[in-house]
């Protein structure tokens, strides 16, 4: 199906998802004017929430299932495979954090069904920041789910932590999209447009490598998405935003925001400033220090929520080293990656808010000692959790890796890729006493985890995540097969794919 963007028509059917959650929110957001005092209330707001992502999820497979792609020139939206996988990464992600969030919000006593609003319009701007082939469809889309997130991190109104969060969130982003504001700018006045196909081409036919102008945008378009990717030294905001935001908006700032960010910054860098080189040893400076102070500050958390939020801003570093190789096998396990940290993000989150109570900011690593003699099921899919994020053997986590290293050496990195070792290795270092205590430990007191509870819903997000990293531990094939086709679709153009290594070939698997 080829769509004409010029015409009004095909422009409205290439945005069809976008237009679907649209009028889904629109309506959610009329029912929470009406019915917003009671539990039932806030279930029948996240009951719409799901309707609203899963019927967006069907206009989005319909529009891959068709073949669409543009007659000639994307001007504003992409159609392509990588919008149509990463729109349904961000849908998914959605579905589970509303799934966590119904025995959560109704135990924690936050009755906001507009929380699910903000969700909804959240999820819109990451498809638009994702799908955009416009640097300033991409600024919009970035700053509907900024300040949809601002507040949902501070939706819990009776915490000082939660305020505080969200404050700082919002100081900081606003700094950071004021850098990306200025670079979208500067990009503009070197090259003469803002479309990130033309960019390139400018780019190339003018010989604008080392055009000053341009390397000043593309610096401050870097520190901008540095900022919501959280990588070192734009992280500070990272770990005291997530430790006081509600645990299911930590799991989607964590997964989904994330996901976003790294999205968009792929594109940009790919599509517009793919004849740039400076901006590879940017990027690999950034991921390697991400990868170390992140894995080091780490290791000194005693707290839960703390750890795994500088754990977050570690596997920023890891998904920066798939950027960085601007290969195709570098966009395939950029992809692989991103899917697996989101379902193992999910996972630990959703386990966290069963122990937890109050934000779970006061949970520490010692208190799930002897949690396997109590609760059996949930140690072991907490003990699946940790160990896709060290990436061992027989979990998502460690296909995932595996990809990223073989990238970065077949770029000709093997520093990168060594430092990268060297990182999971730190990374051992707080993963293992998780499982440590769970199984190695014994039990304080019988009292210890009777609070311990997992909704149905919770239930259901949690068996289905680790089933499917268990599954893409040792069946990663057809993933991948997704993931290497949808990054070989964000290219330049007039710039044909590159043939895949061998090393890909998912042939036997």
């Amino acid at each position: 199906m080829s769509l004409d963007l010029s015409q009004y028509r095909d422009l409205m059917t290439a945005l069809l998802p976008e237009l679907v959650l649209t009028a889904w929110a629109l309506v959610l957001l009329l029912v929470v004017a009406v019915r917003h005092r009671t539990a039932g209330d806030l279930r029948l707001a996240g009951w719409l929430a799901l309707v609203a992502l899963v019927s967006t999820g069907g206009a989005v497979c319909w529009l891959w299932w068709s073949g669409a792609r543009p007659a000639g020139l994307a001007t504003m939206i992409a159609l392509d495979g990588f919008r149509f996988v990463t729109d349904l990464l961000f849908l998914a992600t959605a579905v589970l954090t509303v799934m966590l969030s119904f025995d959560y919000l109704e135990r924690e006593q936050l009755l906001a069904p507009e929380y699910y609003v903000l969700l909804l319009l959240a999820t819109l701007g990451m498809m638009l920041l994702g799908g955009g082939e416009d640097l300033t469809v991409v600024f919009l889309g970035l700053e509907l789910m900024s300040l949809c997130v601002y507040v949902l991190s501070g939706i819990n109104r009776r915490s000082p932590k939660a305020a505080e969060a969200a404050l700082k969130y919002f100081l900081l982003g606003a700094f950071a999209s004021a850098f990306l504001l200025y670079g979208i700018a500067l990009t503009y006045g070197a090259t003469g447009t803002t479309n990130l196909t033309l960019v390139g081409v400018q780019v190339r036919m003018l010989g604008l490598a080392h055009s000053t102008m341009l390397l000043l945008g593309l610096g401050l378009l870097l520190i901008g998405f540095g900022f919501k990717v959280a990588a070192v030294p734009f992280h500070m905001w990272a770990p005291d935003v997530y430790d006081g935001a509600p645990t299911p908006v930590t799991a989607y700032m964590a997964a989904a925001v994330k996901a976003a960010g790294f999205a968009a910054l792929f594109r940009v860098l790919a599509e517009a400033f793919s004849g740039v080189s400076a901006w590879h040893q940017i990027v690999w400076w950034l991921a390697a220090v991400t990868m170390l102070v992140g894995n080091l500050i780490a290791l000194a958390q005693r707290t839960l929520k703390r750890m795994l939020a500088y754990s977050s801003v570690a596997h920023a570093g890891y998904l920066l080293v798939s950027v960085t190789s601007g290969s195709t096998l570098g966009a395939a396990s950029f992809v692989f990656y991103l899917v697996a940290y989101t379902l193992t993000t999910v996972v630990a989150f959703a386990l966290l808010a069963a122990k937890g109570r109050n934000g779970e900011q006061d949970v520490v690593i010692d208190d799930l000692a002897g949690l396997s003699q109590r609760h059996p099921a949930l140690a072991f899919a907490l003990a699946v959790s940790m160990l896709s994020l060290l990436g061992f053997p027989g979990t998502a986590g460690f296909i995932g890796k595996w990809y990223i290293l073989i990238a970065a050496a077949n770029a000709g990195q093997a520093v990168l890729a060594t430092l990268l070792v060297v990182a999971s290795v730190i990374s051992a270092g707080y993963y293992l006493p998780v499982i440590m205590a769970m199984y190695m430990q014994a039990e304080p007191s019988e009292q210890a985890h009777a609070g311990v509870r997992l909704g149905r819903f919770s239930g259901a997000v949690v068996v289905a995540a680790v089933a499917g990293l268990l599954v893409l531990g040792v069946q990663p094939s057809r993933l991948l097969d997704v993931a290497r086709t949808s990054g070989e679709s964000v290219r330049p153009a007039g710039v044909l794919p590159n043939t895949p290594p061998a090393s890909l070939s998912t042939k036997g698997s």
